[in-house]
């Protein structure tokens, strides 16, 4: 049983990475496998105004992305490991849309939360974009971190809620195959 004083440092010892890739079902299911990610909650950020509801982020109009919050341990997994699965698992090469989902809130984006982020982030970009990952430029934005609030209730933990749901046997499952086929050494034991 954690003391509250464990559970101080452990919350001390993560930090926090936010990205937008597509749908946050897809982004949330991957990085929930993630060794060394504590948590994964699906919600919006980037946008003009507070605490969106789906119904508003899903128009466009509101300049949100659908994104994953990220609380991961440093100690277990890095930033720039995170960022790596980020430029496997989607493509980040077109602009406003990843395969059927189109729209500005399905957007590629690196929300930073500090400078040294924000650097890394750029430097990961410039480094993938020169390889031979993508055939095209990557178009992702590096942003920081505004107007973020947790998705309602219902959109979290999707994938493992649902996993017989359409959308997540023809779009999440096949990605999920894909990143456990790419990184079988950053799975999480337990999943």
């Amino acid at each position: 049983m954690m003391t509250e004083q464990s559970q101080q440092k452990n919350q001390q010892d993560t930090e926090v990475a936010v990205f937008g890739a597509g749908c946050f079902w897809c982004v949330e299911a991957i990085y929930q496998r993630v060794k060394g990610v504590v948590a994964v909650e699906s919600g919006y950020a980037g946008g003009n105004f507070k605490n969106p509801t789906y119904e508003q982020v899903v128009t466009g109009r509101t300049g949100h992305a659908e994104v994953a919050r990220i609380e991961f341990d440093p100690a277990q997994i890095s930033y720039e490991e995170l960022l790596e699965v980020f430029w496997h698992t989607h493509d980040p090469t077109t602009l406003n849309r990843q395969g059927a989902d189109v729209g500005t809130q399905y957007r590629s984006a690196i929300f930073y939360l500090t400078e040294d982020q924000k650097k890394i982030a750029e430097k990961s970009l410039k480094k993938t974009d020169a390889s031979d990952l993508w055939e095209n430029p990557i178009v992702t934005e590096i942003t920081p971190l505004s107007n973020y609030s947790k998705a309602q209730d219902y959109h979290q933990n999707y994938f493992n809620n649902n996993p017989n749901a359409g959308y997540c046997m023809v779009v999440i499952a096949p990605k999920l195959a894909k990143f456990k086929k790419d990184f079988p050494h950053l799975l999480q034991e337990s999943l």
